[in-house]
């Protein structure tokens, strides 16, 4: 076994509760908490027995909390399982929008307010700006995801919003593709965000837009959107790991001692890996900045996509699927396809005895959570 989150956080997630514990957040000490006892007895589990060996093995439970590395994979699978029959089968767009630096030292101290602005804003104008005849003239559907971080684990707001290339028109009975390669222009998009979070926050929150220095409303905010084809099932697969990223994975870390701890994290700009190394202080900070508040809904659907909207999204998957079965000789993708299910139900737990690499385990019992007894 490598090197794990849980591991840094255990060498010192102690120091840094009893040097900052009485401001930290709620959510940041339940990090903390869970992370360390994630995947150890004190969670429980279940005890397995190799006939080959044997020896037992012992599978303990995940802590699942949303910012845990060690649950990762196993809420992206469970993810792309609950999601394959809600996909459209169409082409989409990748939609990213990211506030100004002028924004993040109010959008940190008011996370609950401005995270859900950021989002329900930039997810509706992309709506809004297709439902305009002069782009697409329909409603697409729009997830949004919210993430708060870069590379080096530093503050860094936007939102990653998966489009539909289409849309359906106002009487519900039609289907409007987008234009190949275009979804609406980038300028505008950025523009209307940056108009309507502004007119938001001076009307419903002026105490927060008092905060906001003026220059943020005069520059150029950033926003990107690049088409995204790969069929129902790629689709899943690319926004699974925007829906369950976290700030950082094990599988980045690179070394630990006694007082620091160094990652990689990828220079963009210069398409190559790189190596970051803080103290054990300072990258717990810069991990529990990204934690969400609690309750906090990271991932919300617009537009077609909307709960509300639920019969409507599926009378046009319905005519879009068999659109595409008249233009195909090959049936509709099914997700009960053998491949969707290795990707639904693919194991979580260990496929071989990490002993003698048998695959016959047998199960043997539960075990119960450890709890604290009083004196």
């Amino acid at each position: 076994m490598g090197l794990e989150i849980a591991d840094v956080f255990r060498q010192f997630g102690e120091g840094y509760l009893s040097r900052h514990g009485a401001r930290m957040l709620p959510s940041h000490r339940r990090a903390i908490v869970d992370i360390v006892r994630c995947r150890t007895p004190v969670l429980g589990g279940r005890r397995w027995h190799c006939p080959d060996c044997e020896k037992d093995v012992y599978v303990y439970h995940g802590c699942r909390n949303r910012s845990c590395p060690s649950c990762h994979a196993a809420q992206t699978r469970q993810w792309i399982e609950a999601r394959q029959d809600e996909v459209l089968p169409c082409e989409h767009f990748h939609v990213t929008v990211t506030i100004p630096a002028t924004l993040r030292d109010v959008f940190r101290q008011n996370q609950d307010v401005c995270y859900a602005l950021l989002m329900q804003i930039a997810a509706n104008a992309v709506v809004d700006l297709c439902r305009d005849p002069k782009h697409m003239g329909g409603m697409p559907g729009i997830l949004a995801v919210l993430h708060t971080w870069t590379g080096k684990m530093d503050y860094h707001p936007h939102v990653h919003l998966l489009a539909t290339a289409g849309g359906v028109s106002d009487d519900g009975h039609y289907w409007r593709p987008s234009k190949p390669g275009f979804l609406v222009p980038v300028r505008a998009l950025s523009r209307l965000v940056r108009g309507r979070l502004r007119l938001m926050l001076a009307e419903k929150h002026p105490d927060l837009y008092a905060a906001i220095p003026a220059a943020a409303w005069r520059e150029e905010w950033v926003a990107n959107i690049l088409p995204w084809g790969g069929g129902r099932d790629g689709v899943l697969t690319y926004l699974a790991r925007y829906v369950h990223r976290i700030a950082l994975t094990s599988a980045r870390l690179v070394e630990m001692d006694d007082t620091h701890v160094a990652f990689k994290w990828k220079d963009r700009k210069q398409n190559r890996w790189r190596t970051c190394r803080v103290t054990g202080e300072e990258f717990l900070r810069r991990f529990l900045q990204h934690v969400l508040p609690r309750g906090f809904h990271k991932v919300r659907y617009y537009g077609l996509w909307h709960f509300s909207r639920r019969p409507l999204a599926s009378r046009v998957r319905t005519l879009l699927s068999l659109e595409t079965s008249s233009q195909s000789n090959e049936p509709p993708t099914n997700s009960s396809s053998p491949e969707n299910r290795a990707i639904a139900h693919e194991p979580t737990g260990f496929q071989r005895c990490p002993h003698c690499g048998g695959r016959r385990l047998e199960f043997v019992e539960d075990i119960g959570r450890i709890r604290n007894r009083g004196p």
